[in-house]
């Protein structure tokens, strides 16, 4: 088997779609020999900022020394993104060998995309001897394949609308989907603030007698307060900062780590495609964030109207028509005088033609065009000094991989595609 044939049968996954449980995930791991017995877990969930406080965890143990593992997605551009150790990507050759060995325990019930990659993760990082792994939600948390886990701790970084078709309408039923990590007897820590989505958290950490600890920016209660806030752009990050803190300070005597390598590790964090700022010649910047929800959009503005103040960019905006994008549309639509909307490269791609109708509503005064690739609108403002690429992280990847700052893959940000999960029962 190639590498090409492994993203082949990758693919072929997808048309099992994607569905809420834990039994095909623990039959597969258990054929794999339950590689998720051998390692320690840092497991996260929340709506927004996941990745970037699991790249600020994982950042932090690895300049304590640590060899850490971190299972993330979607991906950017390639799949290997997805199972990183120490920040390097599983090579080719070992995403070939696990494919072809964990093809031959994938019989009925066949596995999903994501309940396959999550066990070759596990036997990955087993096999790697991981001293510790950050592990990812994919969808929600309760029923997540992710869950298979007992982790050291359960962190749970906030709690917004997203998903609502399958995680609930409220942010109750959310909270409780995202708080179904929370295991008997392990500490939890959270920087969610809702009140209704806190006292859910609270109540589900109370009944699993798992203590819960609350993390706040800016907090001097903390051990850490006077740690500097990390290199990632944007207000927000400082509570996902406060939040990978607060689980450092937690684990403090299971996995010690001094104060200079925390330092180290948080000013040293990288994540790319959130608030990602790309200089081109000439001194054109390019700035990149997967805002695909309302609370990622407001971060967003709220960035641009701090640290680009009196600078209105040109900005190009492609979303999924299963997000809420018609209130993202009016979030963004203030903060650009030249709007261009694309399709995203997704069967689930919301039309452009649409998108650009909610932006003229949301924004009259503002020249708002429809256009047909990225590649177009790309063109159409290589004049504007500050250009902004949102919406999805399907159009992120797909703009990283033509600026020439990503891995490269071949036609590997279509595995990102699913259709709607099933739902057990």
């Amino acid at each position: 088997m190639t590498y090409a044939e492994a993203i082949q049968f990758l693919y072929g996954l997808k048309m099992f779609g994607a569905k809420f449980g834990l039994e095909t995930t623990r039959r597969l791991a258990k054929l794999a020999g339950d590689p998720q017995d051998k390692l320690r877990f840092i497991h996260v969930a929340g709506t927004n900022g996941k990745g970037s406080t699991c790249a600020m965890l994982e950042s932090i143990y690895r300049a304590a020394g640590l060899r850490v593992g971190m299972f993330t997605s979607p991906h950017l551009v390639s799949f290997r993104e997805r199972i990183q150790i120490n920040r390097q990507l599983i090579p080719e050759p070992d995403v070939v060998r696990l494919v072809e060995l964990l093809r031959t325990t994938n019989q009925e019930p066949e596995a999903t995309l994501f309940e396959f990659a999550t066990v070759m993760a596990l036997k990955y990082f087993a096999e790697q001897n991981c001293d510790l792994v950050v592990w990812e939600t994919g969808l929600g948390g309760r029923l997540d394949a992710t869950n298979i886990v007992t982790p050291l701790a359960s962190v749970i970084t906030n709690i917004a609308y997203d998903h609502q078709q399958w995680l609930g309408d409220t942010l109750e039923k959310i909270a409780a989907e995202k708080a179904g990590i929370i295991k008997p007897g392990v500490p939890v820590v959270t920087a969610a603030d809702a009140p209704e989505a806190l006292a859910v958290i609270r109540k589900i950490a109370r009944e699993n007698n798992a203590p819960l600890m609350l993390a706040m920016a800016n907090d001097d209660k903390t051990r850490l307060a006077g740690t500097p806030a990390p290199p990632l752009p944007g207000e927000h990050q400082k509570r996902n900062a406060a939040l990978a803190l607060a689980t450092v300070e937690l684990l403090q005597q299971k996995i010690p780590v001094a104060a200079e390598k925390i330092r180290n590790g948080l000013e040293n964090v990288n994540w790319p495609g959130r608030l990602q700022l790309i200089q081109r010649p000439g001194g054109r910047r390019i700035l990149l964030d997967g805002a695909h929800n309302v609370a990622g959009a407001e971060a967003l503005r709220a960035t641009l109207e701090k640290h680009f103040a009196g600078t209105r960019p040109a900005l190009i905006f492609g979303a999924l028509q299963d997000k809420n994008w018609p209130d993202i549309c009016r979030v963004l639509a203030p903060l650009a005088e030249k709007i261009y909307t694309v399709p995203v490269a997704s069967e689930r791609t919301a039309d452009a033609n649409t998108l650009a109708t909610a932006f003229r509503s949301a924004h009259p005064a503002a020249e708002v065009t429809a256009l047909e690739s990225l590649s177009t609108a790309l063109n159409a403002c290589q004049d504007d000094p500050l250009v902004v690429i949102t919406g999805s992280l399907y159009l992120v990847g797909e703009a990283l991989e033509r600026l020439g700052h990503s891995p490269a893959a071949a036609g590997e940000r279509g595995l990102n595609e699913w259709v709607a999960p099933q739902i057990p029962g």
